[in-house]
């Protein structure tokens, strides 16, 4: 029972999409993490005078012998945002150009006529107006 509950599960439609949607998802994040790491981040460093972000930090510590400094890397954090915001612009175009695509092969539903209610109020203010 449990077998046949679980297959029934796994071969669903959302199961298998949402499946392959982290997986996608998970490779394309890797691309726009390098992307930002290798040709972004470089470039905006040197407009900004050479500064390389994933040096930033602030040094709460220094290090004293075997004991490492303690810092706060913000430079870090900064790469962070920015593939963050490259990566939910990419998803969003992806999810405009989908519903798109969904919108073009849509067939309009035809125009609902009125309702009981509304055909009934019609014939009785034809009436009130023949009077």
């Amino acid at each position: 029972m449990f077998v046949k509950d679980f297959k029934e599960f796994a071969i669903k439609g959302n199961a298998v999409d949402l499946a392959v949607g982290v997986i996608i998802g998970g490779a394309f994040g890797k691309i726009v993490t390098s992307i930002v790491n290798d040709l972004l981040m470089p470039i905006v460093g040197i407009i900004l005078g050479g500064v390389n972000f994933a040096d930033l930090k602030y040094v709460i510590k220094a290090a004293e012998g075997n004991t490492p400094e303690a810092a706060i890397k913000y430079g870090n954090f900064i790469q962070s945002i920015v593939d963050f915001t490259i990566i939910a612009f990419c998803i969003f175009l992806l999810v405009k150009f989908i519903n798109q695509l969904r919108k073009k092969n849509e067939i309009p539903a035809p125009p609902i006529g009125p309702t009981k209610e509304e055909t009934l109020l019609t014939e009785i203010r034809d009436l009130l107006a023949k009077k």
